[in-house]
């Protein structure tokens, strides 16, 4: 990935936070077919190396977990994104020399693969994980709320994967390349536009440009 010196997040628990937040992650490795893609949510977790471990489970008849070991794996993550029109820019009025552009949040995780056909380990992290996205509901869902028996099948069906991470590169583009009253223009026009993705770029804007 091409990073910019003014746009590089090299701290390991702000990329963290980011897969935290926005856990489907798209992992891309090569197959007997060439690059192959699967969208898949992991949960990252301490140990392994000083960046962390990615876990998750899939389809047993998805061909992912049988892949090559050997192969480096890279699982991207998608944070805050959104449109930059030269009409956010303060700038603009004064002399016209902007140009749309597009800011995002990003992290790389590079790894290999472990497969762990072992039911106990998938059952611990399907726990893990329903605990994690059912939080905050008037209701969370739990396993033991499904018959003992229909759990027991679906997790015959499936494979947990682990990518110890080696590498992790972060990519932090919110308009740290503007002067501070375009910065100030953009967070604000975002805050107006609203939705989720607006309001959370102009908090990224406004925490890269204190």
């Amino acid at each position: 990935m091409y990073v910019p010196a003014q746009f590089a997040e090299t701290r390991t628990e702000v990329m963290h936070q980011l897969v935290h937040q926005h856990p489907l992650g798209t992992l891309v490795m090569l197959g007997e077919d060439g690059l192959q893609a699967d969208h898949i949510p992991f949960d990252i977790v301490a140990g392994g190396s000083p960046f962390g471990t990615l876990q998750a489970h899939v389809a047993r008849s998805n061909p992912v977990w049988r892949r090559d070991a050997h192969t480096e794996s890279l699982i991207v993550f998608q944070g805050a994104q959104a449109y930059i029109s030269p009409s956010l820019y303060a700038t603009k009025k004064e002399h016209g020399k902007v140009v749309p552009t597009y800011n995002y949040m990003v992290v790389h995780a590079y790894g290999h693969l472990r497969a762990i056909d072992d039911p106990q380990w998938v059952r611990a992290c399907l726990e893990r994980l329903s605990a994690k996205h059912e939080a905050g509901r008037e209701a969370p869902w739990a396993i033991g709320d499904a018959p003992a028996d229909f759990i027991d099948t679906l997790l015959k069906q499936i494979v947990g994967i682990e990518i110890v991470i080696t590498r992790l590169q972060g990519k932090w583009k919110v308009s740290q390349n503007q002067p501070q009253r375009n910065r100030a223009s953009v967070e604000a026009g975002l805050q107006e536009q609203g939705g989720e993705s607006s309001l959370a770029m102009a908090e990224a804007v406004a925490l890269r440009g204190a």
